[in-house]
Protein backbone atom coordinates (compact mmCIF):
# COMPACT_ATOMS: atom_id res chain seq x y z
CA UNK A 1 0.00 0.00 0.00
CA UNK A 2 1.06 3.32 -1.37
CA UNK A 3 0.55 5.58 1.91
CA UNK A 4 0.47 9.52 1.26
CA UNK A 5 3.48 11.70 1.60
CA UNK A 6 3.14 14.67 4.08
CA UNK A 7 4.61 17.69 2.45
CA UNK A 8 6.75 19.59 5.21
CA UNK A 9 7.11 22.74 3.08
CA UNK A 10 2.94 23.61 2.53
CA UNK A 11 1.71 26.40 0.77
CA UNK A 12 -0.01 27.35 3.70
CA UNK A 13 0.19 26.79 7.11
CA UNK A 14 -2.88 25.14 8.71
CA UNK A 15 -2.64 24.80 12.43
CA UNK A 16 -5.48 23.54 13.75
CA UNK A 17 -9.69 21.67 13.73
CA UNK A 18 -11.10 24.99 14.93
CA UNK A 19 -14.52 24.77 14.93
CA UNK A 20 -18.02 23.45 13.64
CA UNK A 21 -20.78 25.14 12.29
CA UNK A 22 -24.16 23.25 12.49
CA UNK A 23 -28.01 24.20 12.12
CA UNK A 24 -30.36 23.17 14.52
CA UNK A 25 -34.60 22.94 14.61
CA UNK A 26 -34.84 24.23 18.28
CA UNK A 27 -32.13 26.27 19.12
CA UNK A 28 -33.05 26.43 22.96
CA UNK A 29 -32.59 22.44 23.21
CA UNK A 30 -30.07 22.61 21.61
CA UNK A 31 -27.76 25.23 23.09
CA UNK A 32 -29.28 23.82 26.72
CA UNK A 33 -27.55 19.58 25.42
CA UNK A 34 -24.03 21.64 24.63
CA UNK A 35 -24.26 23.59 27.31
CA UNK A 36 -25.55 21.85 29.97
CA UNK A 37 -24.38 18.07 29.22
CA UNK A 38 -21.35 18.00 26.95
CA UNK A 39 -20.91 21.43 29.16
CA UNK A 40 -19.40 23.89 26.79
CA UNK A 41 -19.74 27.72 27.69
CA UNK A 42 -21.66 29.97 26.05
CA UNK A 43 -19.77 32.78 24.26
CA UNK A 44 -21.74 34.68 22.73
CA UNK A 45 -26.10 34.18 21.36
CA UNK A 46 -28.90 35.93 19.36
CA UNK A 47 -32.14 35.14 18.23
CA UNK A 48 -31.18 32.58 15.34
CA UNK A 49 -27.36 31.67 16.71
CA UNK A 50 -25.62 30.33 19.34
CA UNK A 51 -21.48 30.40 19.69
CA UNK A 52 -19.42 27.88 22.43
CA UNK A 53 -16.38 27.26 23.55
CA UNK A 54 -14.93 24.89 25.65
CA UNK A 55 -13.54 25.70 29.07
CA UNK A 56 -9.78 25.68 27.90
CA UNK A 57 -10.61 27.78 24.83
CA UNK A 58 -9.63 30.97 24.83
CA UNK A 59 -10.91 32.01 21.02
CA UNK A 60 -14.52 32.98 20.70
CA UNK A 61 -16.26 29.63 19.23
CA UNK A 62 -15.29 25.94 18.34
CA UNK A 63 -19.07 25.09 18.01
CA UNK A 64 -21.76 27.43 15.99
CA UNK A 65 -25.65 26.79 16.13
CA UNK A 66 -28.01 28.15 13.94
CA UNK A 67 -31.55 28.28 13.61
CA UNK A 68 -32.15 25.87 10.41
CA UNK A 69 -34.34 27.43 7.63
CA UNK A 70 -34.57 23.68 6.38
CA UNK A 71 -33.40 19.91 7.34
CA UNK A 72 -30.54 20.59 10.25
CA UNK A 73 -26.99 19.98 8.50
CA UNK A 74 -23.56 20.82 8.80
CA UNK A 75 -22.68 23.89 7.47
CA UNK A 76 -19.05 23.94 7.28
CA UNK A 77 -16.33 22.78 9.22
CA UNK A 78 -13.42 25.72 10.29
CA UNK A 79 -9.82 24.94 10.13
CA UNK A 80 -6.79 27.55 11.56
CA UNK A 81 -4.25 29.01 9.68
CA UNK A 82 -1.16 30.72 11.48
CA UNK A 83 -1.96 34.61 10.11
CA UNK A 84 -3.56 35.91 7.31
CA UNK A 85 -0.52 35.72 5.18
CA UNK A 86 -1.65 32.18 4.71
CA UNK A 87 -4.94 32.89 3.83
CA UNK A 88 -4.07 34.99 0.37
CA UNK A 89 -1.81 31.88 -0.09
CA UNK A 90 -4.26 29.33 0.65
CA UNK A 91 -6.58 31.30 -1.59
CA UNK A 92 -4.20 31.01 -4.39
CA UNK A 93 -3.24 27.33 -3.84
CA UNK A 94 -6.82 26.07 -4.05
CA UNK A 95 -7.61 28.81 -7.21
CA UNK A 96 -4.44 26.42 -9.26
CA UNK A 97 -6.02 23.24 -8.28
CA UNK A 98 -9.84 24.78 -9.65
CA UNK A 99 -11.17 24.67 -6.36
CA UNK A 100 -12.98 28.14 -6.35
CA UNK A 101 -12.87 29.84 -3.04
CA UNK A 102 -14.15 33.37 -2.18
CA UNK A 103 -13.98 35.60 1.10
CA UNK A 104 -16.74 35.69 3.58
CA UNK A 105 -17.59 37.99 6.50
CA UNK A 106 -17.96 35.87 9.73
CA UNK A 107 -19.15 37.27 12.46
CA UNK A 108 -16.51 37.19 15.69
CA UNK A 109 -13.76 36.04 13.03
CA UNK A 110 -11.27 38.02 11.15
CA UNK A 111 -11.25 37.18 7.60
CA UNK A 112 -12.55 34.06 6.24
CA UNK A 113 -11.94 31.85 3.24
CA UNK A 114 -14.29 29.69 2.11
CA UNK A 115 -13.40 26.27 -0.03
CA UNK A 116 -14.28 23.25 -0.72
CA UNK A 117 -11.79 19.86 -0.67
CA UNK A 118 -11.67 17.23 -3.20
CA UNK A 119 -14.82 14.64 -1.41
CA UNK A 120 -16.71 18.30 -1.66
CA UNK A 121 -16.38 18.94 2.05
CA UNK A 122 -17.67 22.40 3.07
CA UNK A 123 -14.30 23.97 4.75
CA UNK A 124 -13.78 27.54 6.03
CA UNK A 125 -10.53 29.35 6.84
CA UNK A 126 -9.41 32.01 9.63
CA UNK A 127 -6.40 33.31 11.01
CA UNK A 128 -7.82 35.02 13.98
CA UNK A 129 -11.23 34.98 16.20
CA UNK A 130 -12.23 37.60 19.09
CA UNK A 131 -10.74 36.35 22.59
CA UNK A 132 -12.73 35.55 25.68
CA UNK A 133 -11.05 34.59 28.99
CA UNK A 134 -10.21 30.80 29.59
CA UNK A 135 -12.66 29.41 32.26
CA UNK A 136 -10.30 26.34 32.96
CA UNK A 137 -9.80 27.48 36.18
CA UNK A 138 -13.18 28.88 37.27
CA UNK A 139 -14.42 25.34 38.33
CA UNK A 140 -18.05 27.04 39.74
CA UNK A 141 -18.79 26.93 36.09
CA UNK A 142 -18.29 23.85 35.29
CA UNK A 143 -21.24 21.90 33.92
CA UNK A 144 -21.83 18.08 32.59
CA UNK A 145 -18.80 16.62 30.71
CA UNK A 146 -16.81 20.36 31.28
CA UNK A 147 -15.99 19.76 27.70
CA UNK A 148 -12.31 21.43 27.41
CA UNK A 149 -11.71 22.08 23.70
CA UNK A 150 -12.63 21.10 20.02
CA UNK A 151 -10.08 18.65 19.18
CA UNK A 152 -11.06 17.00 15.83
CA UNK A 153 -13.58 15.93 12.79
CA UNK A 154 -14.69 13.01 11.52
CA UNK A 155 -15.94 12.91 8.35
CA UNK A 156 -17.37 9.49 5.86
CA UNK A 157 -15.99 10.25 2.15
CA UNK A 158 -16.38 7.69 -0.77
CA UNK A 159 -12.36 7.64 -1.55
CA UNK A 160 -10.52 7.96 1.76
CA UNK A 161 -7.00 7.71 -0.16
CA UNK A 162 -7.76 10.49 -2.37
CA UNK A 163 -9.00 13.16 0.45
CA UNK A 164 -5.85 11.88 2.21
CA UNK A 165 -3.43 13.04 -0.33
CA UNK A 166 -5.54 16.27 -0.48
CA UNK A 167 -4.36 16.66 3.41
CA UNK A 168 -1.26 15.64 2.81
CA UNK A 169 -0.35 18.07 0.39
CA UNK A 170 -1.33 20.82 2.45
CA UNK A 171 0.93 19.87 5.46
CA UNK A 172 -1.15 16.79 7.42
CA UNK A 173 0.57 14.06 8.85
CA UNK A 174 -0.86 10.41 8.67
CA UNK A 175 -0.33 9.42 12.07
CA UNK A 176 -3.01 6.16 12.03
CA UNK A 177 -4.89 4.29 9.33
CA UNK A 178 -7.52 1.70 8.95
CA UNK A 179 -7.56 -0.98 6.32
CA UNK A 180 -9.44 -4.00 4.96
CA UNK A 181 -6.61 -5.69 2.71
CA UNK A 182 -4.81 -3.42 1.11
CA UNK A 183 -7.40 -0.87 0.96
CA UNK A 184 -7.07 2.40 3.19
CA UNK A 185 -10.93 2.13 4.93
CA UNK A 186 -9.88 5.13 7.68
CA UNK A 187 -7.02 8.27 7.79
CA UNK A 188 -6.29 10.09 11.35
CA UNK A 189 -4.54 13.71 10.09
CA UNK A 190 -3.31 15.44 12.12
CA UNK A 191 -1.30 19.51 12.58
CA UNK A 192 -1.48 20.20 15.86
CA UNK A 193 0.81 17.32 17.09
CA UNK A 194 -1.58 14.91 18.60
CA UNK A 195 -2.97 11.86 16.16
CA UNK A 196 -6.20 13.75 14.65
CA UNK A 197 -7.16 16.88 13.71
CA UNK A 198 -9.10 15.53 10.87
CA UNK A 199 -10.44 11.70 10.76
CA UNK A 200 -12.29 10.15 7.06
CA UNK A 201 -13.91 7.15 6.92
CA UNK A 202 -14.97 5.35 4.03
CA UNK A 203 -18.30 6.27 3.07
CA UNK A 204 -21.24 7.85 0.94
CA UNK A 205 -20.06 11.37 1.69
CA UNK A 206 -18.47 13.96 1.85
CA UNK A 207 -20.83 13.75 5.90
CA UNK A 208 -19.73 14.37 8.93
CA UNK A 209 -20.35 11.52 11.18
CA UNK A 210 -18.72 13.65 14.40
CA UNK A 211 -17.43 16.82 16.48
CA UNK A 212 -15.02 15.89 19.08
CA UNK A 213 -14.28 17.53 22.26
CA UNK A 214 -11.88 16.25 25.02
CA UNK A 215 -13.07 16.29 29.07
CA UNK A 216 -10.40 16.23 31.74
CA UNK A 217 -10.81 12.92 33.00
CA UNK A 218 -13.13 9.55 33.13
CA UNK A 219 -15.50 10.84 35.17
CA UNK A 220 -16.18 13.65 33.35
CA UNK A 221 -17.75 11.24 30.96
CA UNK A 222 -19.81 9.22 32.96
CA UNK A 223 -21.11 13.04 34.78
CA UNK A 224 -22.16 13.82 30.95
CA UNK A 225 -23.92 10.74 30.62
CA UNK A 226 -25.44 11.42 34.40
CA UNK A 227 -26.55 14.79 33.14
CA UNK A 228 -28.21 13.24 29.78
CA UNK A 229 -30.14 10.81 31.65
CA UNK A 230 -31.39 13.61 34.45
CA UNK A 231 -32.21 15.72 31.36
CA UNK A 232 -34.53 13.00 29.26
CA UNK A 233 -31.59 12.90 26.58
CA UNK A 234 -30.24 9.32 28.02
CA UNK A 235 -31.29 7.52 25.05
CA UNK A 236 -28.82 10.31 22.72
CA UNK A 237 -26.30 8.29 24.72
CA UNK A 238 -25.29 6.26 21.45
CA UNK A 239 -22.28 4.40 21.96
CA UNK A 240 -20.01 4.04 25.10
CA UNK A 241 -18.21 4.60 27.45
CA UNK A 242 -15.99 2.10 26.00
CA UNK A 243 -12.07 2.95 25.04
CA UNK A 244 -10.74 3.37 21.47
CA UNK A 245 -8.16 0.91 20.23
CA UNK A 246 -6.78 4.03 18.10
CA UNK A 247 -5.52 6.47 20.51
CA UNK A 248 -6.62 4.45 23.51
CA UNK A 249 -8.63 7.23 24.48
CA UNK A 250 -11.94 6.68 26.64
CA UNK A 251 -14.85 8.13 25.05
CA UNK A 252 -18.76 8.59 24.52
CA UNK A 253 -20.50 9.44 21.61
CA UNK A 254 -24.36 11.30 22.32
CA UNK A 255 -26.46 12.63 19.03
CA UNK A 256 -27.92 16.07 19.98
CA UNK A 257 -31.48 17.09 19.97
CA UNK A 258 -31.14 17.12 15.70
CA UNK A 259 -29.12 13.49 15.64
CA UNK A 260 -25.59 15.57 15.24
CA UNK A 261 -22.89 13.24 16.81
CA UNK A 262 -20.50 14.52 19.25
CA UNK A 263 -17.68 12.52 20.83
CA UNK A 264 -16.52 13.48 24.81
CA UNK A 265 -13.20 11.87 25.32
CA UNK A 266 -10.01 11.97 27.35
CA UNK A 267 -7.65 12.99 24.52
CA UNK A 268 -4.40 11.16 23.55
CA UNK A 269 -0.59 10.76 22.76
CA UNK A 270 1.41 13.01 20.68
CA UNK A 271 2.71 12.62 17.27
CA UNK A 272 5.00 15.89 17.05
CA UNK A 273 8.62 14.16 16.10
CA UNK A 274 9.43 13.57 12.80
CA UNK A 275 10.64 10.09 12.89
CA UNK A 276 7.33 8.52 14.10
CA UNK A 277 5.32 6.59 11.41
CA UNK A 278 2.07 6.08 10.64
CA UNK A 279 0.52 3.22 12.79
CA UNK A 280 -1.43 0.81 11.09
CA UNK A 281 -4.62 -0.83 12.04
CA UNK A 282 -7.00 -4.41 10.33
CA UNK A 283 -10.19 -3.71 10.42
CA UNK A 284 -10.67 -7.10 10.78
CA UNK A 285 -9.20 -7.65 14.14
CA UNK A 286 -11.96 -6.34 16.49
CA UNK A 287 -10.06 -7.05 19.53
CA UNK A 288 -7.67 -4.22 18.73
CA UNK A 289 -10.10 -1.84 17.47
CA UNK A 290 -12.86 -2.61 20.64
CA UNK A 291 -10.30 -3.50 23.55
CA UNK A 292 -13.04 -3.87 25.66
CA UNK A 293 -17.46 -3.87 25.80
CA UNK A 294 -19.61 -4.62 22.24
CA UNK A 295 -18.64 -3.09 18.91
CA UNK A 296 -21.51 -0.16 18.09
CA UNK A 297 -24.35 -0.58 16.97
CA UNK A 298 -24.56 -0.62 12.55
CA UNK A 299 -26.13 3.03 12.87
CA UNK A 300 -22.96 4.21 14.25
CA UNK A 301 -21.41 3.47 11.31
CA UNK A 302 -23.53 4.85 8.56
CA UNK A 303 -25.68 7.42 9.69
CA UNK A 304 -24.06 10.91 9.68
CA UNK A 305 -24.73 14.99 9.14
CA UNK A 306 -25.59 15.99 5.62
CA UNK A 307 -23.13 19.25 4.94
CA UNK A 308 -25.91 21.94 3.26
CA UNK A 309 -25.96 22.12 -0.22
CA UNK A 310 -23.68 18.83 -0.81
CA UNK A 311 -25.08 15.27 -2.14
CA UNK A 312 -23.17 12.17 -1.01
CA UNK A 313 -21.51 9.76 -3.17
CA UNK A 314 -21.16 6.33 -2.11
CA UNK A 315 -18.11 4.51 -1.99
CA UNK A 316 -17.12 2.70 -5.07
CA UNK A 317 -17.45 -0.90 -2.69
CA UNK A 318 -19.54 -0.23 0.54
CA UNK A 319 -18.26 -3.08 3.19
CA UNK A 320 -20.44 -4.23 5.93
CA UNK A 321 -19.26 -2.87 8.78
CA UNK A 322 -18.72 -5.62 12.07
CA UNK A 323 -21.10 -4.07 14.13
CA UNK A 324 -23.79 -4.82 17.39
CA UNK A 325 -26.10 -6.26 15.14
CA UNK A 326 -23.65 -8.19 13.36
CA UNK A 327 -21.47 -9.70 16.67
CA UNK A 328 -24.63 -10.20 18.20
CA UNK A 329 -26.03 -12.83 14.68
CA UNK A 330 -22.93 -14.54 15.24
CA UNK A 331 -22.99 -15.21 19.13
CA UNK A 332 -26.38 -16.92 18.32
CA UNK A 333 -25.33 -18.73 15.85
CA UNK A 334 -22.25 -20.22 17.76
CA UNK A 335 -24.96 -20.98 20.89
CA UNK A 336 -27.15 -22.68 18.77
CA UNK A 337 -24.27 -24.65 16.53
CA UNK A 338 -23.22 -26.01 20.00
CA UNK A 339 -26.96 -27.01 21.49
Amino acid sequence: MQLPKTNYEPPFRVTRASHAVLTVKDLKASRDFYAEIAGLVVSDEDANAVWLRGLEEACHHSLVLKRAKGAPACERIGLRVFGDADLEKAEAHFENLGLAARWVEVPHQGRTLHVGDVAGTPLEFCATMEVKPRLLTKLQLHKGGAAHRLDHFQILVPDVAAVTNFYASIGFRLSEYMTAGEEMTGAFLQRKGNPHDIVFFAGAGPTLHHVAFTVPEASFILRACDIAGNLGFGRSVERGPSRHGPGHALFVYLRDPDGHRVELFTTHYQMMDIELEPVRWDVTDVSLAVPWGLPAQRKWFLEATPFAGVTPRKPARAGEPYSLEKYLAAQAAASSGNE
